[in-house]
C-alpha cells in the first residue's frame, strides 16, 4: 500500500476488554489483520518471534505516551497466538477514565514520526441508520493519505 493510501487517522470504539473493565492484567487493544488498518502502524518483521515497535503518541495536553505495537506470532513458534495488539495503554486509559463505548482516535503525520492520540466520549451501544444496534468494537479509518 503506497504512502498516499495509508490512513492518517484511525479510530476504535472501545470495548470493556480494551479499557481493562473486565479485570485483565494489562490493557491492550486487538488490532485486526486488515491491511489498511495495519498500514497505519510501523511495519514489523514477521520473520522473528513477537516483533514489536514502540510508538510515542502525544495526547491533547502534550503528554507523551509510549505504547507498543506487537505482532504476537508465537503460533509459528510452537505457541498459540497469531494477533496484532497495541499494548502498554493501562495508564492512559485510567488517567482519562476511558470506558467501553468511548472512541479512541489515533493520528499519524506524514513524517511517520509524529503520532497523536485523542478520544471522544460515546455510548457503548449505537444505533446505525438502518436500525441495527452496534456494540461499538469496530476499527474504522478516518482519513487516508493527503485527503
Amino acid at each position: 500500500m503506497g504512502p498516499k493510501n495509508r490512513p492518517r487517522s484511525i479510530s476504535k470504539a472501545l470495548s470493556r476488554n480494551d479499557t481493562g473493565q473486565t479485570g485483565a492484567h494489562q490493557v491492550g487493544i486487538l488490532v485486526p489483520k486488515d491491511l489498511q488498518i495495519l498500514s497505519f502502524f510501523p511495519t514489523l518483521a514477521a520473520r522473528i518471534k513477537n516483533p514489536r515497535a514502540v510508538i510515542r503518541f502525544q495526547d491533547d495536553k502534550g503528554k507523551a505516551w509510549d505504547f507498543v505495537f506487537i505482532y504476537y506470532n508465537n503460533k509459528f513458534y510452537n505457541g498459540t497466538r497469531n494477533e496484532y495488539r497495541l499494548t502498554r495503554m493501562t495508564e492512559f486509559m485510567r488517567v482519562h477514565s476511558l470506558k467501553a463505548g468511548d472512541e479512541l482516535i489515533l493520528m499519524r503525520d506524514d513524517d511517520d514520526i509524529t503520532f497523536r492520540i485523542t478520544f471522544t466520549r460515546k455510548n457503548a451501544v449505537q444505533k446505525t441508520t438502518d436500525g441495527i444496534l452496534r456494540l461499538g468494537s469496530e476499527w474504522r479509518i478516518i482519513q487516508i493519505g493527503d485527503q
